[in-house]
C-alpha cells in the first residue's frame, strides 16, 4: 500500500477471471457464468446445482469463463427468458479435454478429476464441467433483460447468507461497507489523517478532501 499524509492508494487482486484460452490452476477459484431459465434460477440460488446427467464432457454442471457460452442457454427458451448467474467455482483438480486426451471426455471423474476444461481451441467457446455442484457458489447475476427478475434474484442471493445458497460451500463473503468489496472477514478502518473521512485499505484509491 502506498500512503501519504492525504490518503492513499491501494492494490489488490481482483477476482480471477481467466481468458478463455489459460488454463485454471488446481484448486483455485475463478468466476464463471451459467444460462438457464429465468424460471429456474430461483431455485438454483435457493438450493444450489442440480447437475445434469449428460452433454459433451458427461455429467455434471456446466459452466464457462466465456459470458458469451452462457448467454446462448437454454437454446430451447426465448433470449427474455434466459438469465446468466455469476458463480465464483472451486475448480480442484482440473483435466484438459484435448486431442490427447479425448478418451476421458467423459470418464474424467472417474479418473479423479473434479473439473473437466474444453478450451475454445477445441471448436467452440471454452466450456468447463464441474462434478460436485457444492463447488459453485452463485454471487450475481451477470444478465438478465427483466430488470424486477434481476432485482428479485440478487436479493435472493443476499438472503442466502454471504452470497451462498442452502448446500452450497466456498463463501465469498458480505460487502466492506467502505470499499464494497466481498470480504470472510472485517476489513479494518481507518481514517484520512487530513479530512477524517473512514477508508478502507482495499479501496482502489482515496482522494482527500482537503488536498
Amino acid at each position: 500500500i502506498a500512503s501519504d499524509l492525504n490518503g492513499w492508494e491501494a492494490c489488490y487482486e481482483k477476482a480471477k477471471h481467466l481468458h478463455p484460452g489459460q488454463a485454471p490452476k488446481r484448486s483455485h477459484g475463478y468466476t464463471m457464468y451459467h444460462g438457464t431459465h429465468k424460471s429456474n434460477a430461483p431455485a438454483i440460488i435457493s438450493t444450489g446445482f442440480r447437475p445434469s446427467m449428460g452433454g459433451t464432457l458427461g455429467p455434471g454442471v456446466y459452466c464457462s469463463r466465456d459470458i458469451n457460452k452462457a448467454m446462448a442457454y437454454p437454446g430451447s427458451c426465448a433470449t427474455n427468458d434466459r438469465v446468466v448467474l455469476k458463480l465464483r467455482v472451486r475448480v480442484g483438480k482440473v483435466k484438459k479435454i484435448d486431442a490427447q486426451s479425448i478418451h476421458l471426455q467423459t470418464t474424467w471423474h472417474q479418473n479423479g478429476y473434479d473439473t473437466a476444461w474444453l478450451p475454445s481451441t477445441m471448436g467452440g467457446y471454452e466450456e468447463d464441467c464441474v462434478w460436485d455442484p457444492k463447488r459453485l457458489t452463485v454471487v450475481g447475476i451477470a444478465h438478465c433483460t427483466d430488470s424486477s427478475t434481476k432485482t428479485s434474484l440478487e436479493n435472493l442471493i443476499k438472503q442466502q447468507g454471504n452470497g451462498t445458497g442452502q448446500g452450497q460451500t466456498g463463501s465469498v463473503g458480505v460487502p466492506c461497507t467502505s470499499c464494497g468489496k466481498q470480504t470472510l472477514d472485517k476489513h479494518t478502518v481507518e481514517k484520512c489523517w487530513a479530512c477524517k473521512i473512514a477508508i478502507c485499505a482495499f479501496m482502489d484509491k482515496h482522494v482527500c478532501l482537503k488536498v
